[in-house]
């Protein structure tokens, strides 16, 4: 019988969450899902983005990744080796000028998440656009894996995610 890994267990549980908000709260709309197994490294990814209903320009995206060793840790139940998953938010926003609003953000950032590894904030623009609207991507990396003893804190991280979303809207 087929035995799902963390990584099909936790990827399971997010979808549920988040599809749950978008089908029957209308609360968040999916924009984008991808699974994906990459078999030059034997590594697993899942990430899943949704806006807010209205949308206000905002996104989210969720990633978790599995790497060959906790796969193989888990699959050979390696003595010794505690296996999980990788965890990370990405937040998609654009900002009219980068100082001041990338400030605010990591300030809210602060706030909401109080992360043990700072937020990477990724600016960019289209050269000719005038005015240049910069494009930011808010990066937040979670310092430690996460295994199925992590299923019950999954609600209140997409709650978290909702309200960065909300407030990012406000920026």
């Amino acid at each position: 019988m087929f035995d799902p890994t963390i990584f099909e267990n936790l990827k399971v549980a997010l979808e549920n969450i988040i599809y749950d908000l978008d089908n029957l709260d209308g609360k968040v709309l999916v924009t984008g899902r991808s699974d994906r197994l990459d078999m030059a490294v034997m590594s697993r990814e899942f990430n899943i983005r949704f806006d807010l209903v209205p949308a206000t320009g905002v996104t989210a995206e969720i990633r978790l990744e599995a790497f060959l060793k906790d796969l193989s840790a888990e699959i050979l139940e390696t003595p010794g080796d505690v296996p999980g998953c990788a965890l990370s938010l990405r937040f998609y926003t654009e900002v009219d000028e980068g100082q001041s609003a990338c400030n605010a953000i990591r300030e809210l950032m602060n706030v909401i998440w109080e992360p043990q590894v700072p937020p990477i904030q990724t600016l960019s623009y289209v050269f000719g656009d005038h005015p240049a609207v910069l494009s930011n991507r808010i990066e937040l990396k979670f310092p430690h894996k996460i295994n199925e003893n992590n299923m019950s804190d999954l609600p209140s991280l997409v709650d978290h995610v909702i309200r960065t979303l909300e407030e990012l809207a406000r920026i």
